[in-house]
């Protein structure tokens, strides 16, 4: 069994109980169960590491405190003396992820360890409701939000980079010239997980279902063009989008926003999403 300051790396031994935790809150775990019902946890599979925190001896009692470490440092559930542990792995392994994400409480106890060591953050985003949509939106569905087809990328890809930058403040393409960036654009819509109005050959609206579990979708990138917006396209897009997800392919659909974004609340709110939890990131 390998112990880290009380921090341990799980493997496919533990899967089952991994499962369970996942299961107990679906929408807060989405983008961490997406990855481990299809890879397993071994790490090669998975593309990181889930570690657990406890005091057992041996394997096979309940995982009291979960942690996602990959492209982003995921924290799902853990007490003060857990997320120490977990930080103290972290530190011991240095910063690979470029982000914190997760359930607020434990992301922002985890920052306060890491952040002597990791900081300063380029940015925390402190309050971010984690809102839900189990049924059908209560507002009028945009017919004419489409899934994105592959022969459409370099169509798509000007507003993808758009939203990158005004959502996360930083270019995806400035360190490889956009190579990784194009490359994960085209596995969304290879996948038929990006979203598009076209009018004219333009994207007036996009989105995307960035992580899928078994139950849960959850909606990212939401973004309309400058120009058209106020008009309600974004709301109607987003609400087609989660119709997709709703009755097409049978996942609750979540999402979480920045609570100064009032407009996107109140346009969440108007499709029928209500809050149920919070979540904060850490930006690198």
């Amino acid at each position: 069994m390998l112990r880290l300051a009380g921090a341990r790396l799980l493997d496919e031994r533990d899967l089952s109980e991994v499962l369970a935790v996942l299961a107990a809150d679906p929408v807060a775990s989405c983008m961490v169960a997406a990855r481990v019902e299809v890879a397993g946890l071994d790490p090669w599979r998975l593309g990181g590491e889930v570690w657990a925190y406890d005091h057992r001896s041996l394997r096979g009692g309940r995982v009291d405190a979960l942690c996602f470490a990959g492209p982003n440092l995921i924290p799902l559930r853990g007490n003060a003396t857990a997320l120490r542990g977990f930080a103290d792995r972290a530190r011991r392994r240095g910063r690979m992820c470029s982000s914190l994400v997760g359930p607020a409480e434990q992301v922002l106890g985890l920052w306060d360890e890491l952040a002597p060591d990791w900081g300063p953050a380029r940015e925390v985003r402190a309050d971010q409701p984690l809102m839900a949509l189990g049924g059908s939106p209560s507002i009028p569905l945009d017919p004419l939000v489409r899934p994105v087809r592959p022969d459409e990328l370099d169509r798509y890809l000007p507003a993808a980079i758009a939203m990158f930058i005004e959502e996360v403040g930083v270019d995806p393409c400035a360190e490889d010239g956009g190579v990784s960036y194009r490359a994960r654009v085209a596995e969304l819509i290879a996948g038929g997980r990006a979203f598009a109005r076209f009018e004219g050959g333009d994207v007036v609206f996009k989105a995307e279902i960035g992580a899928m579990s078994a139950r849960v979708g959850q909606i990212q990138g939401v973004w309309v063009r400058p120009d058209r917006r106020g008009r309600g396209i974004g709301a109607a897009g987003t609400a087609a989008v989660a119709e997709r997800l709703v009755r097409g392919l049978g996942r609750t659909a979540s999402l979480y926003v920045n609570s100064y974004n009032d407009v996107a609340k109140a346009a969440y709110r108007k499709i029928g999403f209500s809050q149920v939890g919070q979540y904060a990131t850490v930006l690198f």
